[in-house]
């Protein structure tokens, strides 16, 4: 349960960043816009690493 609510925390930060990125921080840098979009790319992979994180000792479902 902790796993999936730790994905959709991240996931939903993803989505966050590149909203703003998109939508506010560009009127301002466009640079900084691609930063975050770049930061924002690299979450779902950790967002699924997590989701699939366990104990290996427990057995699953």
């Amino acid at each position: 349960m902790r796993r999936n609510v730790a994905y959709a925390v991240i996931m939903g930060t993803c989505v966050v960043l590149v909203i703003l990125a998109w939508t506010v921080i560009r009127l301002y840098s466009v640079t900084a816009a691609v930063v975050i979009s770049v930061v924002a790319a690299l979450m779902p992979p950790i967002a699924a690493m997590v989701a699939n994180a366990g104990d290996e000792q427990r057995p699953r479902r």
